[in-house]
């Protein structure tokens, strides 16, 4: 399990990746959720995988005793997922009305409307 792991961990950051690239942006959320949930998985193989243990240290004893788990990258990982979640909202609200606005989802045809150039007002 613990090459599994980093090497499953890879294959998200290079997939969410190349979806992030494309010009598409239904392809760009699925790259952006999918670069998240490799983050997550990054943090949380570092945090080592642990059965059976508890972060909380046993009465009579100032230290905890093995195997424990780390309550750090638990809660880095929480942290991620909530931060995630808002990410990938904010981008596919900002991606709905990009379309309401200008009626397209490809972002070479975006580029042809920044070019037009609108006259001020007098």
């Amino acid at each position: 399990m613990d090459i599994v792991l980093p090497f499953i961990t890879g294959l998200l950051f290079a997939t969410g990746l190349y979806l992030i690239l494309h010009r598409h942006f239904f392809k760009l959320i699925l790259g952006i959720i999918l670069f998240g949930l490799a983050t997550n998985l990054f943090i949380f193989t570092i945090g080592r995988l642990t059965r059976g243990g508890s972060p909380i240290i046993p009465q009579g004893s100032e230290v905890a005793i093995e195997p424990y788990a780390d309550p750090v990258p638990q809660a880095l990982l929480l942290t991620a997922i909530v931060i995630g979640f808002g990410i990938q909202a904010f981008a596919i609200v900002l991606v709905k009305r990009v379309y309401q606005a200008f009626g397209t989802n490809n972002l070479d045809d975006l580029n042809n409307t920044d070019k037009t150039i609108i006259p001020p007002k007098e």
